[in-house]
């Protein structure tokens, strides 16, 4: 299993500056409680999953289900690809958009971009996004461009095309929440909702609905599936839940 460890990182060095406040290392929650960090660098925790497949492209609509709680460190539920030493030869790749909330900082729309040998670039899309505000994201592969990605929001290009030589059809997508203590005693809390959660069977697109593979469930996180509808669980004729679609949230 991949591990990420830098992500979001570069925004809390980027942003700190004029989105931040200090904050205290005494916070009172403990750090055995939550994120023991299994699938991730000391500090990280994530509640999702990877895909079973290799893809293009993934995509979802995200949106907060509570207000964040984010003391240090930073809450985000995204998408992506790629991961530490998950390029063609060994390389630390990736590329990944979501929503990210920092101490004392309004929720935002990003995107995430990590070139061979290279430290990642942390890219704020939209700012100031609110509880229950949904946004339909996508990383996809460009048409006739393998190896060439592009960020979407709401139908729409948000990055210029962004190269990963190599990066054709050998990375399989996740969908994730993760957590970041910030390097202290600290459980941030959180809830966010993924839906209609796929992945790009070819270049430029050709939809299909994501199928879960490996898990993330660090401590203190949970993971929910939603649709498909899970055995004996009622679900109505008008359900405006699309699969594949769960929640992610701190237990807290």
């Amino acid at each position: 299993m991949k591990t990420w460890g830098a992500l979001l990182a570069t925004a809390v060095a980027t942003l700190a500056v004029t989105w931040t406040t200090p904050f205290s290392t005494s916070a009172a929650a403990s750090p055995a409680a939550c994120g023991s960090g299994a699938n991730g660098s000391a500090g990280y925790a994530y509640a999702g999953f990877q895909a079973t497949g290799v893809s293009s492209g993934v995509r979802a609509t995200i949106a907060a289900t509570r207000v964040p709680s984010v003391r240090a460190g930073h809450a985000a539920a995204w998408i992506g690809l790629g991961g530490k030493g998950a390029g063609p030869r060994g390389e630390t790749m990736w590329l990944q958009t979501g929503v990210a909330t920092l101490p004392n900082t309004p929720s935002m729309i990003y995107a995430e971009i990590t070139r061979a040998g290279r430290e990642p670039v942390f890219l704020p899309l939209l700012e100031n996004v609110q509880v229950g505000e949904r946004h339909r994201l996508a990383v996809l592969e460009m048409n006739r461009r393998p190896g060439v990605w592009r960020v979407w929001v709401d139908g729409k290009p948000a990055t210029d095309p962004i190269v990963l030589p190599g990066s054709h059809r050998i990375w399989k997508p996740i969908a994730t929440a993760e957590s970041w203590n910030g390097g202290v005693a600290n459980c941030n809390g959180f809830g966010f909702r993924f839906e209609r959660v796929g992945i790009a069977r070819s270049l430029g697109g050709s939809w299909r609905a994501f199928a879960p593979g490996y898990t993330f469930r660090d401590r203190g996180y949970v993971v929910r599936q939603l649709r498909p509808a899970l055995a004996g669980q009622r679900t109505l004729s008008a359900d405006p839940l699309q699969p594949y679609a769960f929640d992610a949230a701190s237990a807290a």
